[in-house]
């Protein structure tokens, strides 16, 4: 009787286990990054962010979070080592969504915004090196994610640093800034309407059996922004100018209506980000499940059963709401001061970077994405604008992420290979 047979029942509860875990850490640290530029910009409460990312995390990961979701991860390590030893399989996947896990915990305890896919793929190599040898690791696609640390903040920065100065130079720099927003306010509306539904489109809905290619989301995007832009332009003229007696120049009537697109971008960043990152977390779970059901044969994919993705988004939501909190105060107000036009710039400059690497295929990170636009845009007010030491923190803290994650899936590789034999 083979080791899978004699523990199957128990391999998988601890996947369950640790996969609820893995997708709780995903909660309080990724889900929170994409709502830090919202609730740090006043946009909405931090209660609205819980709601928001409960129903629309929840949606995209259902939704749109994977028939088939690739259990060695981005094709990390070579799937036809593990046959002759399935188990060492299931010791790696538990290994590594136990390591991600308690790295994302230590880390949302601190406030630090990490890549939880890093945290993975860290993992994954660990365990890989420690069982297999260090030939079974693709370095080069190793390589394409470090370089992403570089490539993800620096393109994000750029655009949102851009984005930034066209709203300071068209409408604030204005000699009437509140007629300048109902101006060109419809235009950053197309724009939103058409690079999330980019994002939701290329990201969010890849998986739902929906084989739509690039030139037809473009076009399908296109109608989507005019759509919104519409809807924009009937809100906007409900909001009227606003004085306060320290507001010579109607500022806060500019920043209610940024903050009217700062909702939209909210509701779909968190369907985006339900739908891609839940990967991370039931992976390594439906790996394990795969493994035990088909009586130790590995294969490169497995099937993922719906229940696998109902856990995955009920993790994210129980992270957000018991944890996120420390991650959002980082992203939202420890980095530079937010203002809805600031968070608004941050986080389309984010989504469009997003959509740029889905179009080209460069590997990038959500996480590093976002915080090098919340960069992008302090910059654009000056190096005073931005609190350097959070900034250090937060490199730092990114740096160690893929060597903690190996060094923790190594300990409980061995740790779960010498209790199971």
């Amino acid at each position: 009787m083979t080791i899978i047979a004699q523990h199957g029942e128990l391999f998988v509860i601890l996947a369950c286990l640790f996969g609820f875990f893995m997708a709780w850490g995903v909660g309080a640290n990724d889900v929170a990054n994409a709502m830090g530029t919202s609730v740090g910009s006043k946009a909405i409460t931090i209660r609205q962010a819980i709601l928001i990312a409960i129903v629309f995390e929840f949606l995209g990961a259902w939704l749109a979070g994977g028939e088939v979701t690739s259990t060695i991860r981005k094709g990390i390590i070579d799937p036809d080592l593990l046959k002759s030893d399935p188990q060492l399989l299931v010791y790696g996947m538990l290994a590594s969504l136990l390591a991600s896990a308690i790295w994302l915990m230590v880390a949302s305890r601190k406030g630090w915004p990490v890549s939880t896919t890093h945290s993975v793929v860290g993992a994954i190599v660990g365990f890989a090196v420690a069982g297999l040898g260090p030939g079974s690791v693709h370095w080069t696609a190793i390589g394409q994610i470090v370089s992403s640390w570089l490539t993800s903040p620096l393109l994000a920065g750029v655009i949102a640093y851009l984005l930034f100065r066209s709203i300071q130079r068209l409408i604030f720099e204005n000699d009437d800034p509140f007629a300048a927003a109902k101006r060109y306010v419809p235009g950053y509306m197309f724009l939103v309407g058409f690079i999330i539904a980019m994002v939701t489109l290329l990201k969010g809905l890849s998986h739902l059996g929906l084989p739509l290619g690039f030139g037809e989301s473009l076009l399908l995007s296109l109608g989507i922004g005019a759509v919104v832009m519409l809807i924009g332009i009937l809100l906007e003229r409900r909001i009227g100018r606003t004085k306060k007696s320290d507001d010579r120049f109607s500022f806060s009537g500019v920043e209610q209506i940024f903050g009217v697109l700062m909702m939209f971008t909210a509701c779909a960043m968190a369907f985006a980000h339900g739908s891609n990152d839940v990967a991370n977390a039931v992976g390594p779970l439906a790996a394990v499940v795969s493994v035990v059901a088909h009586q130790g044969s590995v294969g490169a994919s497995a099937e993922l059963p719906w229940w696998i993705l109902i856990l995955g988004g009920g993790g994210i939501v129980v992270g957000l709401v018991t944890y996120g909190h420390k991650v959002i105060a980082t992203v939202g107000t420890g980095i530079t001061e937010l203002t809805p036009s600031r968070g608004f710039a941050a986080t389309l400059a984010a989504a469009t970077t997003v959509v740029l690497a889905s179009g080209t295929g460069l590997p990038i990170s959500t996480t590093h994405t976002l915080v090098g636009a919340v960069l992008g845009v302090g910059l654009a007010r000056g190096m005073r604008a931005l609190n350097l030491r959070v900034l250090g923190t937060i490199v730092i803290s990114w740096l160690v992420t893929l060597p903690a994650g190996a060094a923790l899936s190594i300990v409980f590789f061995f740790m779960l290979k010498g209790m199971f034999g």
